[in-house]
């Protein structure tokens, strides 16, 4: 094994706040954020200068984030970011349906007074961004919203099959950039989901949720 290799291995072993899961967060989420175009060609040499690790702990990074599925690696055509064809997108956003239906079910069963507090001033922040037409604002607490409803279920197994669903990248590869955003009813079916996990009311919670990632997939360009 070389230098540089086992210094990845070493840096992956270590403590959280490693050079190794500072390079690899630092990636999933410029991934996850869309700036990088599908089926683009991921080269060690730019990543390691553009997160200042050893060429062996970028190497680390990037066999993780193909096992998690993030990105792909082919013999002659090397590491890319990860495209979906119009199938397995439609798979993946199905399950995501589904998934997050069953979580916000369960958030109405198990929600503590702390997680619909901040659900709460989730909604709050959701409906100022709108009203100043804040479209950034609005999609950062779009995905806190969801991101507590997950939380606020306390099931890990439902909340790990959902983390692994990579719909995100689904989400950036087929938007529709001339879509008006956020979607008009966006907000109100936020508020529908809310008022079913405050009021406990499980059944409602799954409808709500599933109404409203139906309706949000309905604007995805799935040829």
């Amino acid at each position: 094994m070389d230098q540089g290799s086992d210094n990845g291995v070493k840096e992956q072993a270590g403590a959280p706040a490693t050079r190794y899961s500072q390079a690899y967060e630092g990636l999933r989420s410029l991934l996850l954020s869309g700036s990088i175009e599908p089926n683009t060609r991921l080269t060690e040499a730019d990543l390691t200068s553009m997160f200042n690790v050893s060429r062996g702990t970028m190497r680390s990074v990037l066999v993780r984030l193909v096992q998690e599925g993030y990105v792909t690696s082919e013999v002659n055509r090397g590491v890319r970011t990860r495209s979906f064809s119009p199938e397995e997108a439609a798979d993946i956003l199905e399950a995501r349906e589904t998934l997050e239906a069953a979580l916000a079910g369960k958030a109405a069963e198990r929600a503590t007074e702390e997680d619909i507090a901040g659900l709460r001033r989730t909604l709050e922040a959701m409906r100022e961004a709108q009203e100043r037409g804040d479209q950034v604002a609005y999609s950062r607490g779009n995905r806190e919203f969801h991101q507590q409803v997950k939380e606020a279920a306390h099931q890990k197994t439902l909340a790990a099959a959902y983390d692994g669903l990579l719909y995100p990248l689904v989400m950036r590869q087929y938007r529709n950039m001339s879509a008006p955003h956020p979607r008009a009813g966006s907000l109100e079916e936020h508020q529908a989901i809310f008022l079913t996990i405050v009021t406990r009311n499980p059944d409602a919670a799954v409808a709500a949720m599933r109404h409203h990632v139906s309706s949000a997939r309905q604007q995805l360009l799935l040829d």
